[in-house]
C-alpha cells in the first residue's frame, strides 16, 4: 500500500469518525477518533481470531497499514514540527515569562527526576511480576515515558478552560520538557546499545539538542520574521510560516539539533513579535485560520494512528497487566516531581499539584519514541506495550476528566477565555 492510498484511509478514517463524533457521541475530538479508531482495531482484532478467512484476511491487510504508517517516523520527523509551530503560536510570552522559573523547574528537573523515579518503580515491579527487566531498560522506559505531550495537553487546555496560570504552567512545561527527554532517551539507547556517551557526551548532546534547538529556532524564526515584515500580502506571508516549518524542521534534523524545540522557538517568535510587529489584521486572520486548520486535520490524523496502533501490539496478556500497573506508577512519579518543584519554587497549591499531575498527558511523542526503539533491544516489544497502555490511559481517561477536576476545583477554572473557532 503506497503512501496516497495510507493517507486516503487515515483522513477517512478520521472523516467518518468525526461526523459520528459530532452528530452522536458528542465527546472531545481528539479522545473520540482515538477511542473510535481504538475500537475498531479491537474488532478486528476479534475477527482475526474468529475461524473465518475473510475475518484473518481484513486483520492482515489492517495490520500491514498500521505497520506501513511508520508511526514513529512519520510522527517525529513530519507531523511534530508542524504541530508544535502551531500551538506555539497562540502562547503569550509575558505569560511564560511570569512563570519562568516553575516552567524551567519543571521541565529539567522535574524530567530527570520522573525519569529516575519512573525508572526504579519499574524495576521494583519487574521483580514483584517476575519480568526480569534490566535497569537501564527501565531507565530507557522512564525517559520517553516522563515527558508530558504538548499536542495532547494543549488540546486538553484550550477545552476545558483552565485559568491562565494553571494553563501556562502545564502547557509551557509541555513545551518544553520534551527536549529533555528527548535528550535523555537518546543517551540511555546509546548505552543499553554498548555505546557510553560518558557525562562529557551526554552534555554535549543537551547542548547541541537542547539549547542549540532554542537558537536555531529563534534565528530562522527572526529571519522569517524579517521577511514577513517586508511585504503584506497574506498568500506569502504564510507561505513563508509554512516553509520556516518544513525547511526549518528538516535542516534542524541535518545539523542533529533539536526539531521539536526549534519549532516551539520559532512559533513563539512568529506568534508574538511576527504577530505584533510584522503582519496586518487581516494577515493575523488568515495565518490563524491556516494554522488551526492543519492542527485539527493533523491531530485528526495523529489521534486515529495512535488508535490503530493496538493492530501491532505484543498479543502478551503480562505486557498488558505491566503496562496497567505502570499507570499508577508514572501518575505517581508525577506528583512526587510536581510537588518537589512547587515546594522548590515557593509557589502553587495541593490542588495545583493535583491538576498539573493529572493533566500531565504522555500521548504521541512517548508511542513514537518507543516504536523508534531497534528491534535487536531486549524488552522492546515489552516496553512498546507498557508506553501505548499509559497513553492510552492519559488520553481516555486523564483526557476526558480533567475539566471535571478542574471544575471542582474552584478558582482554577478560566474566566476570560474568548470564543475560538479551534475545536480540540
Amino acid at each position: 500500500m503506497d503512501v496516497f492510498e495510507t493517507v486516503a484511509i487515515l483522513l477517512t478514517l478520521a472523516a467518518v469518525l468525526s461526523y459520528i463524533n459530532h452528530r452522536w457521541w458528542k465527546m472531545p475530538p481528539t479522545i473520540a477518533l482515538m477511542l473510535g479508531s481504538f475500537v475498531l482495531s479491537l474488532v478486528l482484532v476479534g475477527a482475526g481470531a474468529l475461524p473465518l478467512q475473510l475475518g484473518h484476511h481484513i486483520q492482515e491487510t489492517a495490520r500491514s497499514l498500521v505497520e506501513g504508517m511508520h508511526f514513529g517516523e512519520v510522527m517525529m520527523k513530519g507531523m511534530l514540527g508542524l504541530l508544535l509551530f502551531a500551538g506555539s503560536l497562540h502562547v503569550q510570552l509575558n505569560d511564560l515569562a511570569e512563570h519562568k522559573w516553575q516552567i524551567a523547574t519543571y521541565a529539567t528537573v522535574g524530567t530527570v527526576a520522573s525519569t529516575f523515579l519512573v525508572a526504579s518503580l519499574v524495576f521494583g515491579l519487574s521483580g514483584v511480576m517476575s519480568l526480569g527487566i534490566p535497569w537501564i531498560y527501565c531507565l530507557l522506559f522512564g525517559a520517553l515515558i516522563s515527558p508530558t505531550d504538548p499536542i495532547a495537553v494543549l488540546g486538553i487546555m484550550k477545552r476545558v478552560g483552565a485559568s491562565r496560570a494553571l494553563e501556562t504552567k502545564i502547557s509551557g512545561e509541555s513545551l518544553f520538557n520534551d527536549g529533555i527527554g528527548v535528550v535523555l532517551f537518546l543517551s540511555v539507547l546509546e548505552i543499553a546499545s554498548g555505546h557510553s556517551p560518558g557525562f562529557t557526551g551526554v552534555v554535549q548532546l543537551f547542548l547541541v539538542e537542547a539549547v542549540g534547538g532554542i537558537a536555531f529556532g529563534l534565528a530562522i524564526g527572526y529571519l522569517a520574521f524579517r521577511v514577513i515584515k517586508s511585504i503584506d500580502n497574506y498568500h506569502v506571508e504564510i507561505l513563508v510560516t509554512l516553509a520556516l516549518v518544513m525547511g526549518g524542521y528538516a535542516l534542524a534534523d541535518a545539523i542533529h539539533t533539536s526539531g521539536p524545540l526549534a519549532m516551539v522557538a520559532a512559533g513563539l517568535l512568529i506568534g508574538n513579535t511576527g504577530r505584533r510587529l510584522g503582519m496586518s489584521k487581516i494577515t493575523r486572520d488568515h495565518l490563524d485560520l491556516f494554522w488551526e486548520l492543519i492542527d485539527q486535520i493533523l491531530n485528526a490524523i495523529l489521534f486515529v494512528m495512535i488508535g490503530l496502533e493496538v493492530l501491532v501490539l505484543s498479543a502478551n496478556g503480562l505486557y498488558m497487566l505491566s503496562g496497567l500497573v505502570a499507570v499508577p506508577l508514572v501518575l505517581l512519579s508525577r506528583m512526587l516531581t510536581v510537588g518537589a518543584g512547587v515546594m522548590a519554587v515557593g509557589t502553587g497549591r495541593p490542588r495545583t499539584v493535583a491538576i498539573m499531575t493529572w493533566g500531565g498527558l504522555r500521548g504521541g511523542i512517548s508511542v513514537a519514541l518507543a516504536l523508534s526503539i531497534p528491534q535487536s533491544v531486549p524488552c522492546r516489544e515489552l516496553i512498546v506495550t507498557m508506553t501505548y497502555v499509559v497513553v492510552a490511559f492519559a488520553v481516555l481517561v486523564q483526557g476526558m476528566t480533567v475539566g471535571r477536576l478542574i471544575r471542582a476545583w474552584g478558582g482554577e477554572r478560566r474566566t476570560d477565555q474568548q470564543p475560538t473557532r479551534n475545536f480540540q
